[in-house]
């Protein structure tokens, strides 16, 4: 039985020559070599750059109907499957690989044809077959894969920078609720890993929150780097093979479209060949991995033990950690939100070598820049939500070890050298190293200082004070 005879797959032609698709595929020839050919991460587009090919599309497609380029009765059936697209009923069928070849070509071919094949089934006819519209007079008409796939990336990660926001804006939050709630709480601040000098639980939430604070102000203002695109400029920049009108209104209707503040490129070659933008944003997202990294390292020190290690904080119990020891519980959200910030500094890498290997007039490798974009996002969006609801909201001081440590610190006498001088204060500490004595008692057996201005040197208030008066 030769390819032709057989019922469960179409023969579609292109420049190589026959090609079998399932009958029953959306897609055709292009998108059936490229599943053959450059089979590689084994996982398909992110969803939301496929939802962003909707709108890129249906922009393309309106502003070619109000030009007379398109029929009406051949837009409005690619507009419908557009809509589907961007609303995520066709997402199942855009099934290249994520990472691949030819700049994306493969990820615009296949929305191509799904974008024609649905169309072509809305006006009645058959899919594959393409007489009513075709993927590349069509869906794909004054356009290219080198304009609509980065448009599409910046559309995507802008819907996406849209939720990493807010996220981090309420872990700060979180902090921040804390940093009131436990102002009276002081505790042992540290430095090199060794005691340094007292001071409040509150205040270290307030710290934490601080930082949180930048990386939420850098994430709102990535949108200024994403929001010039290339739409319009076809191959290389030049609009070759496109009528000016459209060029001049396509992103207009994008804008309008997508309510984003998007704006053609002034230089739309530079927009094109150069991503150093992609490289800039993923650059601010790595700060805000490294933030994440360390106030998870930072909570996962401090509630070290409890019993043998630092225990001055108690982190909201989430599971059993091991098959052997009973009773151990691990700080696994800490632990998996700090992998999610060393995901995002590797993706970072991955965009920033992409960007570098760019050559001439096109940048080849913009699917390795989408893929860990668009992934390194959702993964600190998720990260932020994970940290906040199932650690940090739920994590309270453990006021008795945090009492304990800063009393039989001798680290805490550096807090009374103002008033008793570094010679007293020396003094106290030799007593607390030779009786195993408290800040306290050293205290009271030296004479050195009162009890009730001891206890004033160390309230909460003073030790957050900014200096002390003199």
């Amino acid at each position: 039985m030769s390819l032709s005879d057989r019922d469960d797959i179409r023969i579609e032609h292109d420049l190589l020559g026959d090609c079998a698709v399932p009958r029953t595929a959306l897609h055709g020839a292009h998108t059936q070599r490229a599943l053959s050919n450059v089979a590689l991460s084994g996982r398909p587009l992110h969803p939301e750059i496929i939802r962003a090919f909707g709108a890129v599309k249906r922009a393309c497609a309106r502003t070619n109907m109000n030009l007379g380029h398109l029929s009406r009765e051949v837009a409005e059936a690619i507009i419908m499957a557009c809509d589907e697209l961007e609303d995520g009923e066709l997402c199942r069928h855009i099934v290249v690989d994520a990472l691949q070849g030819g700049a994306g070509t493969s990820a615009n071919m296949n929305v191509n044809e799904v974008l024609a094949n649905r169309a072509e089934e809305m006006l009645g006819g058959t899919r594959g077959q393409y007489q009513l519209v075709a993927p590349l007079a069509h869906v794909n008409l004054h356009q290219s894969t080198n304009d609509v796939f980065p448009t599409a990336v910046r559309i995507a990660a802008l819907r996406l920078l849209a939720r990493l926001e807010p996220a981090i804006a309420a872990l700060q939050s979180a902090f921040q609720t804390h940093e009131a709630s436990f102002a009276q709480v002081v505790r042992l601040g540290r430095t090199q890993l060794q005691d340094a000098v007292p001071m409040t639980f509150g205040a270290a939430c307030g710290a934490w929150a601080e930082a949180l604070s930048r990386d939420r102000w850098r994430v709102f203002k990535c949108s200024e780097r994403l929001r010039v695109v290339n739409l319009g400029g076809t191959a290389i920049g030049t609009g070759i093979a496109a009528p000016r009108s459209y060029i001049l209104s396509v992103v207009d209707r994008l804008r309008e479209d997508t309510g984003l503040p998007l704006a053609r490129a002034e230089n739309l070659m530079d927009a094109t060949q150069n991503v150093d933008a992609f490289v800039e944003v993923s650059g601010i997202l790595k700060a805000h991995a490294s933030n994440l990294l360390k106030l998870s390292s930072d909570l996962r020190l401090l509630a070290s033990g409890p019993g043998g290690g630092i225990g001055e904080v108690v982190l909201p119990p989430v599971q059993a950690g091991s098959s052997i020891m009973p009773g151990k519980v691990n700080p696994v959200v800490c632990e998996t939100v700090a992998q999610a910030a060393m995901q995002a500094t590797a993706n970072d890498l991955a965009i920033t070598l992409s960007a570098q290997h760019g050559q001439l007039e096109l940048n080849a490798f913009m699917p390795l820049i989408a893929d860990a974009l668009l992934h390194g996002i959702e993964l600190l969006t998720n990260a932020c939500d994970l940290f906040r609801t199932r650690c940090v909201e739920g994590l309270h001081p453990d006021t008795e070890t945090c009492a304990r440590h800063v009393s039989t610190s001798t680290a805490t006498l550096t807090a009374l050298v103002p008033e008793i001088g570094y010679a007293a204060a020396s003094e106290m500490a030799r007593h607390m190293r030779e009786h195993g004595a408290d800040v306290f008692g050293a205290a009271k057996a030296t004479g050195l200082i009162d009890e009730d201005r001891l206890a004033g040197l160390l309230s909460p208030e003073r030790l957050t004070a900014l200096g002390y008066k003199g």
